[in-house]
């Protein structure tokens, strides 16, 4: 349990937030001593890597920030008006402690992020997919969460001076190519948009408002202000998130030919989330439906999924099926490296 309290801090360094290196540091040592961490994550020992106990731990422990039960340690939480770092493991032990029964209960739900800014890395491939068949979109996201993603273009891009999307959207996604540039000069129409998620949370819902907050690193501010802005673009932009799991929900989308558009099923870290025979499930249905596909009724797969050290964001677009890695990109979008002329 330590050892992985100890990986998601090394994580938490990496990717910028030294609020939950320090306290998922302190935490892992606090599980060695039997401490008030221990108690509340006992039990969890074979819960599955893909499962991310730490975020949920943290997650759970943010929601009480937000809710205003933990005003010692809000005091060191950005996301509620803190100052960061000083003093914030104390406050973070003696909340845990405190509020120990609660937490147990609430580590064991799922991890439930709807990041935003992984639409940066995404949108080239939208692009690609409008510019190479010249047809409208049919936008289909399986472990959509509330579905934020499914709006992606309802946001505004920049890069080097290039723009794209709509210019009084409250989202925007700046200066976030470390290298190459999507293909914006390319008009994209989404005709229908729909997901699917195992728990959907609804973005006009203050409660799941609230747990797709929880899940943010409360010191990376940037990504809060951009998860609040992309609640107020979903309450006037609708999109149907379905209570489904992946493979049948895909089974039943991808049953019908859907001539006059371009069906692009996407997914952003999910696959983790799901066990083996249903990745092998979605894989089969969508190369399945791939092999039935026609220029008048093409069919995308856009998946940004770990690679080796960052993520890879693949295009495999049917008739042909030929597979791209069109960019990489970090765990919650920036930095993004767009890798098609």
């Amino acid at each position: 349990m330590a050892g992985r309290l100890r990986t998601q801090a090394a994580w938490c360094r990496q990717l910028g937030s030294p609020l939950y290196d320090v306290l998922l540091t302190r935490a892992a040592t606090d599980v060695e001593d039997g401490g008030s961490c221990w108690a509340v994550l006992r039990g969890h020992e074979a819960d599955p890597a893909g499962s991310a106990l730490a975020l949920r731990f943290l997650g759970a422990v943010h929601r009480l920030v937000l809710e205003g039960g933990a005003p010692a340690l809000a005091r060191h939480y950005p996301s509620a008006g803190g100052d960061g770092l000083d003093g914030a493991w104390p406050a973070f032990r003696a909340t845990v402690e405190h509020h120990a029964a609660r937490l147990r209960r609430d580590v064991a739900a799922p991890v439930q992020t709807n990041e935003v800014g992984r639409c940066a890395a995404l949108v080239g491939g939208f692009l690609l997919v409008a510019r190479e068949t010249g047809l409208p979109l049919r936008v289909l996201e399986i472990g959509a969460s509330a579905g934020l993603n499914l709006r992606w273009d309802h946001y505004r891009y920049e890069a080097g001076g290039r723009t794209w999307g709509d210019p009084a959207s409250p989202v925007r996604l700046r200066e976030v190519f470390a290298a190459g540039r999507p293909p914006f000069e390319v008009a994209a129409r989404v005709a229908e948009r729909g997901g699917c998620d195992t728990a959907p949370l609804d973005p006009g819902m203050p409660e799941d408002c609230l747990t797709l907050l929880s899940y943010v690193w409360p010191d990376q501010v940037e990504r809060v202000a951009l998860l609040r802005a992309a609640l107020e673009v979903a309450r006037r932009v609708p999109a149907i998130v379905e209570a489904a799991d992946a493979p049948d929900w895909l089974a039943g989308r991808l049953a019908v030919a859907t001539p006059g558009v371009a069906t692009v099923v996407f997914h952003s870290i999910v696959m983790q989330y799901l066990d083996a025979a249903d990745r092998e499930r979605v894989r089969a249905l969508v190369e399945e439906a791939g092999h039935r596909a026609s220029a008048l009724g093409p069919l995308a797969w856009l998946r940004m999924e770990p690679g080796a050290r960052e993520t890879e964001v693949r295009l495999t677009l049917w008739p042909g099926g030929v597979e791209r890695r069109v960019a990489t990109a970090g765990s919650h979008g920036r930095p993004v490296r767009w890798l098609v002329a």
